[in-house]
């Protein structure tokens, strides 16, 4: 089915973020095409007067030439908190390059998350922004399971984008997300991954909103020997198996010497040390931790 692809004018294109990982948020679209079935940014859609269901429209961003962008120096932008920055159309609209024209030479820092080896178009664009981190989402090493979820790039091309980024010297971070209990190996992935990324960031399956039927269908039908498993941890909440998940990837890091902590995401080592291992189960409630804790929404 054709995108339906609009322009959309819009006052700017920075929001302050209530994310732990940053100061501010950007995303140059919205909606987005790789359509991932799983896609927690679907909510958006409801914001939208867009009919089409998530993955089939598409708002491109039109925002004013940005001024004074020196003020952000030292502030932490997270590119794609609700989109792929570098989905498809970025080839053609250039939002997400644009944004970084204009804020280069800033002294913010930027962080990008995306399921695609577009981003190797502004390899040297992005080296020019201080401590700059690229996130590549790989959740499954099975290429038939992976084109069932998303329509993004195949597995291998994420790998290798991951590698040509980490040798020209910028800190990657391999997100393993979501975790698909009795699917998503991750131990695999760590492995195929660890040589060419600084973070491994794991977290788990949250199903809800109107992807929660949708998945669970899924599971039905594709994996019926792992609906009870689904049934227990989602309609019954049992957190058994992400506690046992939890101590299996300590012992595993351990084992092969990496770093493993829990829910602490801005670390930054030397850039040749093994990848930390972050696990991130139930970010949400870490985040509300971290406000109460500090006092700051921001």
């Amino acid at each position: 089915m054709k995108t339906i692809i609009k322009e959309l004018p819009v006052k700017g294109i920075l929001t302050k973020s209530n994310l732990p990982v940053a100061d501010y948020s950007v995303n140059p679209y919205v909606g987005c095409t790789h359509a991932c079935k799983y896609c927690y940014a679907s909510f958006m859609k409801r914001f939208t007067n867009h009919k089409e269901p998530w993955g089939e429209f598409l708002d491109v961003k039109e925002w004013k030439p940005l001024a004074q962008t020196e003020k952000y120096a030292g502030k932490e932008c997270f590119i794609g908190s609700v989109t792929d920055p570098y989905q498809p159309c970025e080839s053609t609209y250039r939002r997400t390059r644009d944004f970084l024209e204009q804020m280069k030479g800033s002294g913010c820092r930027i962080s990008i998350a995306t399921k695609s080896d577009l981003v190797l178009r502004d390899i040297d664009l992005i080296k020019t922004f201080p401590d700059a981190r690229i996130s590549f989402s790989i959740n499954t090493l099975d290429e038939l399971f992976r084109a069932d979820m998303d329509c993004a790039v195949n597995i291998e091309r994420r790998l290798e984008a991951m590698e040509v980024c980490h040798d020209a010297g910028i800190r990657t971070t391999c997100f393993i997300s979501p975790i698909f209990p009795g699917i998503t190996n991750i131990r695999e992935i760590i492995i195929r991954a660890m040589d060419r990324c600084n973070i491994v960031w794991l977290e788990n399956l949250n199903l809800r909103g109107d992807y929660r039927v949708r998945i669970l269908s899924y599971i039905e039908e594709k994996y019926p020997d792992l609906l009870p498993l689904y049934n227990q941890i989602y309609l019954k909440n049992d957190r058994n198996y992400w506690t046992e998940l939890d101590c299996d990837m300590a012992s595993f890091c351990k084992e092969k010497g990496l770093m493993y902590v829990r829910a602490d995401d801005t670390m930054r080592r030397p850039f040749d040390a093994p990848p930390v291992v972050v696990n991130y189960f139930f970010h949400e409630e870490v985040k509300k931790s971290a406000v109460k804790k500090t006092g700051n929404k921001n």
